[in-house]
């Protein structure tokens, strides 16, 4: 186990499946209290999301729901391997899975300036 944190970063996409809706635009802002992880989100096609779940410092399992630009409402369910860059910045492989309609795929995010 390494002694990663998110507390305080924000992560974007820099990679995602066809079926996925964050992308570059998308900003994550998170939040972390020992094992409880959470973040604020929104950008690109989403207005406005929320995820939380657990975070051992490598290894996330969040549940995840949000607004979309069309109105729509999605959930899922993802499992993130976090690591460090040589840089410092943390790096997400996330491979999720929505629960309120068909699909599932993978995003790395990378943390980047605020």
């Amino acid at each position: 186990m390494t002694d990663i944190s998110l507390d305080g970063r924000t992560l974007a996409a820099v990679e995602t499946s066809d079926s996925g809706t964050v992308d570059g635009d998308t900003r994550l802002h998170f939040q972390q209290d020992s094992d409880r992880v959470s973040a604020r989100y929104a950008g690109g096609d989403i207005l406005d999301g929320y995820l939380t779940g657990t975070f051992d410092g490598d290894r996330w399992d969040v549940r995840y729901v949000q607004l979309e630009a069309g109105g729509e409402t999605a959930t899922g369910h993802s499992v993130g391997e976090v690591t460090l860059l040589a840089d410092g910045r943390v790096r997400v492989e996330d491979e999720w899975e929505w629960e309120s309609r068909e699909g599932t795929g993978e995003t790395v995010l990378v943390e980047v300036e605020d």
